[in-house]
């Protein structure tokens, strides 16, 4: 999808329509050749990042959330016996 966006009195251009629908605070801005990329950013928490720098377990969670969308999921009944073990 391509708009054109005009630069205001203080030649600036307001991108917020171009923007998906998430919690966007920042963008990675770079240019390549002739274009200039701005690059939507999230923040994720820091004890999250195990994940993301984990490709396998990443994979892993991935293949998860697909099969669950599609309904494979088994029960594995109730762990409440365990509740009091020592780990």
């Amino acid at each position: 999808m391509a708009f054109t966006l005009n630069l205001d009195a203080r030649h600036r251009v307001n991108l917020t329509k171009l923007l998906p629908d998430l919690n966007i605070h920042s963008v990675k801005a770079y240019v390549e050749g002739d274009r200039i990329i701005l690059e939507p950013l999230v923040t994720i928490p820091a004890r999250e990042l195990w994940l993301y720098k984990n490709p396998e377990a990443l994979e892993a969670v991935k293949i998860g959330l697909k099969e669950a969308g599609e309904g494979k999921i088994v029960d594995g009944g109730s762990f409440a016996q365990y509740v009091d073990d020592e780990i």
